[in-house]
């Protein structure tokens, strides 16, 4: 059965407040002269390997344990998910 290696990007829905991404734009970009960036947004990425037949039952296999396990609050996350074969 082939390998797959499914990534899965957690990042604060639009709107929602990302104090990490402000701080890393205030306190790291702008006082080292970058001025052209406006703004930053940070996201957490996990990446799993799981046997699948195929790349979409991977990525729903995945999407499954993140569920099961919470791994993310999806009142405030938007979570992608994309598999490719390794």
């Amino acid at each position: 059965m082939p390998l797959f290696e499914v990534q899965v990007i957690i990042e604060n829905k639009p709107g929602m407040n990302d104090p990490e991404g402000d701080t890393i734009l205030n306190d790291l970009v702008l006082k080292g002269g970058s001025g052209a960036i406006k703004k930053i947004r940070s996201a957490k990425m996990l990446k799993f390997q799981i046997t699948s037949p195929k790349k979409e039952s991977a990525e729903k296999s995945v999407k499954k344990i993140c569920d099961d396990l919470r791994i993310y609050n999806p009142m405030v996350s938007r979570v992608t998910f994309s598999a490719k074969p390794i």
